[in-house]
């Protein structure tokens, strides 16, 4: 008996070692052959057919379907050989996309294992080599799908033995995009410094290649500092600059005109719209490349009014006339409705910083959060706390700006926003709800986490905020284009939609793909109450600052500043809405000073960014012959009972 036990235990573990040879054997040869099989279908990209394909059109539609401009049939278009390619260039461009590219077999494993772990971590990383990019850019295939990057890596090993490594980077500096209307590395070369490759310093070098993961966020001088240090610093890192070298150099502060670098598409002031335009198209839900979009030849239909953007800029080209030429202006209208941007003016001239992506100090504009995050925890509008000043908040001090107000010393909540008393918010913030709340609350109006890389509403290494998020001062900062979708949430009853610029895109074979809404409740189950309540609070601000609409449209405002510590204005905002437009102006300059009109006076919130708002308002609300939608009444479920703190 015993030993018919040990036959069968010794005929089952054979049974589970032939089991796991042939498991063992599929795992390997399956892929094997699977590899072989598509290595044999796949055929590798021809440059040339590459260049033909990119001959498309692709036009940009106002929001009433008239024609903004066609972007990609005057693109700047320059091939280069090999021989033409410093190795400044060559190390530049490795050191941004694929540092093992001159050694790698088409693809870097470890490059595509570091992205999937970053994916599976719920980041986001592409993983691809530059002869894997270039697969992708000719077969115009961007799918985020397993098998067309199973089809991408064998056609990049395919095209890697099949092709020289000269040839393949030739092909790809050919072909990639580099922003500003340039096609290749020597239009791009040209575009950005008005240069040859061989006149490219170390600096120049990393900064046109950092720029191939974004392209369309040429303008933008943060984005364009972030990626040159990374290219710089991975430069050092591989050996092909000297750290002696880097600290000599620093990020190139300006670009060329552009007018000269793309003289045929959008001038002035709508540049820029064109620039976000094509940076969101690559963004999802589209997901979309230049590229991609020239090979297709799409109609892309933007969010833009003609009649909003025209009042925009009469607005600000009205009220700055005569004005101080070193005063920076930025005006973001969203439609509380949709989330779409109407109107947007980010700068005026080339070269300058679109000042509407612009992180700044909001000041007192960021006051209404305060009141949100107070109405989160069940503190009431019409709740009073210590208005008097100064205060003192972990040795912080706090002053009003007036020592005096209508409500004296008994301000409710909703009045200490109406009349912006700094010391009651702060210390209704301090005390009572959080700093962190605050910032939660601005999250959930629509101020994103994070810009660029930089974490937004933080304290000191990432932690929680200080005081000064009560009012807008110390490291909160936010952009223009960030408060006029979080007012525009409040506007919107409570309804928080991403700000965007595309609302359709139609294919040449007569395909569509309209975004779809993705409004949320910001705040909760009560968000439309809250927003109610917040509405309520600025409805009296129009007048208090002679901001007043000439007709019928009932109006919420805020304005605020960034003051200096000497007291004088940095930084000026004016933010407001209707139920059908919410707008963001802001004005200041380059740098961190005391700004000042013609006059030599001190810009106030309902100073020049007043009047600009205040005229395009005025402008937009009659061309369109907007409807006096009233605001709904503050909502009497949530707590209302004074309470003295």
């Amino acid at each position: 008996m015993a030993e018919e036990q040990r036959d069968n235990r010794k005929r089952r573990w054979r049974r589970i070692r032939r089991t796991c040879y042939v498991l063992v054997s599929a795992a390997v040869l399956v892929p094997v052959i699977a590899f072989v099989i598509t290595y044999l279908l796949v055929d590798v990209p021809d440059p040339d057919v590459v260049a033909a394909q990119e001959t498309q059109t692709v036009t940009l539609y106002y929001a009433d379907g008239s024609k903004m401009v066609d972007i990609a049939q005057n693109g700047i278009r320059s091939k280069v050989d090999y021989g033409q390619l410093p190795d400044l260039v060559k190390n530049a461009v490795f050191a941004a996309e694929d540092a093992t590219f001159e050694d790698n077999a088409g693809f870097d494993v470890k490059s595509i294992v570091r992205a999937v772990w970053i994916q599976l971590s719920g980041g986001h990383s592409g993983g691809s080599g530059i002869t894997q990019q270039y697969v992708k850019k000719a077969t115009g295939d961007d799918a985020p799908t397993l098998s067309r990057k199973w089809l991408e890596l064998v056609s990049a090993f395919k095209m890697n033995n099949e092709k020289s490594k000269q040839d393949i980077l030739t092909a790809y500096l050919n072909t990639v995009y580099f922003g500003r209307g340039a096609y290749g590395i020597k239009a791009g070369a040209q575009a950005y410094f008005g240069k040859d490759l061989d006149q490219l310093n170390p600096s120049e070098a990393a900064q046109l290649a950092g720029m191939i993961q974004g392209p369309s966020k040429s303008e933008d001088a943060t984005y364009r500092t972030w990626r040159w240090t990374n290219v710089m610093t991975q430069m050092v890192d591989k050996g092909w600059l000297s750290a002696v070298d880097r600290a000599r150099y620093t990020a190139p502060p300006t670009l060329i005109d552009r007018d000269k670098a793309r003289p045929t598409t959008l001038t002035g002031a709508r540049q820029a719209i064109e620039d976000q335009v094509l940076d969101e198209l690559a963004q999802q839900p589209f997901g979309i490349s230049v590229d991609q979009a020239e090979r297709q030849g799409v109609k892309i239909y933007t969010t833009i009014d003609p009649k909003a953007q025209d009042a925009a800029e009469q607005a600000v080209t009205g009220v700055m006339n005569g004005q101080p030429r070193s005063l920076r202006q930025a005006l973001v209208a969203v439609n509380p409705k949709t989330g779409g941007v109407t109107a947007y003016w980010g700068n005026s001239d080339a070269g300058v910083p679109d000042n509407a992506q612009t992180l700044q100090q909001p000041g007192t504009a960021f006051q209404p959060f305060d009141l949100v995050a107070a109405l989160q925890q069940g503190i009431g509008t019409n709740s009073v706390f210590n208005s008097a000043s100064p205060q003192t908040f972990d040795a912080r001090q706090v002053a009003n700006a007036e020592d005096h107000y209508p409500c004296k010393a008994q301000c409710t909540l909703a009045q200490a926003l109406q009349y912006s008393i700094s010391t009651e918010l702060a210390n209704l913030v301090y005390n009572r709800v959080s700093t962190k709340s605050v910032a939660d609350a601005a999250h959930q109006a629509g101020v994103p986490d994070q810009v660029d890389g930089s974490k937004l509403l933080v304290g000191e290494n990432g932690g929680t905020p200080d005081i000064d998020i009560a009012n807008g001062g110390g490291s909160t900062q936010v952009r223009p284009i960030d408060l006029a979708a979080a007012y525009a949430t409040l506007a919107g009853d409570g309804q928080r939609r991403a700000p965007h610029f595309i609302s359709k895109i139609t294919f040449s074979d007569g395909s569509s793909f309209a975004r779809p809404d993705d409004a949320v409740a910001a705040f909760g189950s009560d968000s439309q109450q809250m927003a109610d309540e917040v509405t309520a609070a600025m409805s009296g601000g129009a007048q208090q600052n002679n901001l007043g609409l000439a007709g019928p449209w009932p109006t919420a405002v805020k304005t605020g500043v960034q003051a200096l510590d000497t007291g004088e204005t940095a930084k000026a905002w004016t933010i407001g809405y209707t139920r059908s437009v919410a707008a963001s102006v802001w004005v200041g300059s380059d740098k961190y000073e005391a700004i000042h009109d013609k006059d030599g006076n001190p810009i106030a919130g309902n100073g020049l960014p007043g009047k600009i708002w205040q005229a395009f308002m005025n402008g937009y609300l009659k061309a369109a012959n907007a409807p006096a939608e009233p605001f709904p009444p503050a909502a009497s479920a949530l707590p209302h009972a004074p309470t003295t703190r």
